[in-house]
Order: C-alpha cells, then structure tokens, then sequence
C-alpha cells in the first residue's frame, strides 16, 4: 500500500520569506503557502524534529514492504507549499497520508492531539469522501502513538480522545485521500521538549506512528 508522510515545514523555509509568506487557495479561503514553524525554547526547530520523526517513520514503512513518499526529504530549498503537499498525496493516490507537527502552544498546555478533516465542500475543497477514513485512520494513530510515547492527549483542546476536527487547513482541505495532522505535543513545554530533543524518545514517536498507521491500513483492507 502507498503511504505519504508530510513532515511540517521545512527547515530552510526561514531564508525564503519572499516564497512563503505568498498565497495559495485553499478552497475555503487563501493562506500563506507555508510558515517557518515553531522552536522549543532553547531553539530546536518544529521542522527538524518534523523531518527527523518523517525519516524515521518511512524507513520503517518500506521495511513492511508499503510504498512511502515524503513530501521533502531535507531536499528542497523551501516549502513545498501547503496545497502542493496536497496534491503529493493525491497524485500518489496514497492509502494514508499523515502530516508531522509539533504545536507551540503556552508553556503549561501539553499534551498531542490529531487534526481530523471537516466536511468542506467550496472552492477546490472537496472532503466528503474522506471525512470517514481520515477519523479511522486519526483514531488508530492517536492509539499507536499513545501506546508507544505515553504521551497524553491535549489538554487545552479537543476532548479526551485527542481528535480535532479543523476547516482551516489546507493540506486536509485539498486532500482527496485519507489524511490527518499529528501535533506530537508542546514545544514550548519543558518537559516534552526534553522528549523531542531526545533521539531515543524520537525514535519511539516514530514507532507509535508507524502503528497507527498500520492498523488503519490493516481494517481498511
């Protein structure tokens, strides 16, 4: 099965505000094609943490023997721009799609969440084929990545089960297959930004994920 993950921004997007900062139609509205992300405290940045957990989790994938595309591979300039990520995942008619993130929310929030697609139908959004598997496949990723870092879901939004539903984002609006966001938690928390720097904490990240997306693509077959 085809598998795309996204790892969120991309760490040389800060040398090229001029391309970021333009805007693309997201169906619902336009937004900036991508942003620089966020830092823990001490400057580790959301997208080498993104691009490290990606890398990762695709190594592992390809060794069950799915086809993995990453968005970028640390081998682009800049971007790719959210609706490009989009389109990756369509031209690829991927299985699952999961976009890697890490929120930069106030120091006393913790906790991950997973960003489920809304019903949107406006403009080039069109998600009412894939509100259904994207929450399968959202559920069975909050499980697995809970399972593998013990990290609890947010506590400063969704309910308890770490689902959100967003009509905000355009890599979810765009999509013509299952996908969702995983915010793996707060950079600017002390204490997971202890576990985001660790590369043996990473690598656990990584597993919780390839679970989750496994057990998707196992029920859906």
């Amino acid at each position: 099965m085809t598998v795309v993950i996204d790892p969120g921004h991309n760490p040389k997007n800060k040398n090229h505000p001029d391309k970021i900062n333009q805007t693309v139609d997201i169906g619902t509205n336009e937004k900036a094609c991508d942003t620089t992300g966020t830092a823990t405290n001490s400057g580790y940045p959301e997208a080498e943490f993104t691009l490290d957990i990606a890398q990762r989790a695709s190594k592992q994938l390809r060794a069950r023997g799915a086809t993995v595309k990453l968005t970028q591979d640390g081998d682009r300039a800049w971007g790719p721009c959210i609706d490009e990520r989009a389109l990756i995942g369509n031209k690829a008619e991927a299985d699952a799609v999961v976009s890697i993130h890490a929120d930069g929310s106030t120091q006393g929030n913790q906790g991950f969440h997973v960003i489920l697609p809304a019903s949107v139908h406006e403009g080039k959004a069109d998600t009412s084929a894939i509100t259904g598997p994207s929450r399968r496949l959202g559920e069975a990723l909050a499980d697995g990545y809970h399972a593998a870092t013990d990290v609890p879901t947010a506590n400063y939004l969704g309910d308890s089960d770490g689902l959100v539903t967003r009509d905000d984002l355009g890599g979810l609006n765009l999509s013509k297959v299952p996908k969702v966001f995983l915010e793996c938690g707060n950079m600017r928390n002390p204490r997971e930004a202890a576990r985001f720097t660790d590369p043996q904490w990473r690598a656990r990240a990584a597993d919780g994920i390839v679970r989750g997306i496994t057990d998707f693509l196992a029920g859906e077959r």
